[in-house]
């Protein structure tokens, strides 16, 4: 898969709130999962521990109330979309996350992941 490919899948498969099967079938082995200063997992390396990121974020969700999510911007093997969810999370009532993700693809895979916000 191209770049531009393996983007309007990951957008494609997200905007109906599949995220588990995009990382399943889009993610690399040796994916690197980065995240800002101070979120629960900063870090996470290899596909099983972002896996499990992505499960235990999706544990702390309590109540989706919408989801938000640009067309991607390709560039190279680089990609970014812009994400919104409006979700009441456990314990902290109803919050508005806003997003911006980068992704780099190799091979048709995604290898590299951030999440700014």
């Amino acid at each position: 898969m191209t770049t531009k490919q393996v983007a309007d899948r990951l957008v494609e498969l997200c905007r109906v709130g599949q995220m588990q099967k995009a990382q399943e079938e889009l993610y690399g082995q040796s994916i690197t999962s980065v995240e800002p200063k101070g979120a629960p997992v900063e870090r996470a390396e290899g596909f099983h521990a972002v896996s499990e990121k992505g499960k235990a974020f999706a544990s702390m969700i309590e109540e989706r109330h919408g989801l938000s999510i640009t067309d991607p911007i390709v560039n190279g093997k680089q990609f970014s979309i812009g994400m919104t969810l409006d979700a009441t999370m456990k314990g902290q009532g109803r919050r508005l996350l806003e997003e911006i993700c980068v992704y780099r693809v190799e091979d048709g895979k995604i290898v590299y992941e951030e999440f700014v916000y």
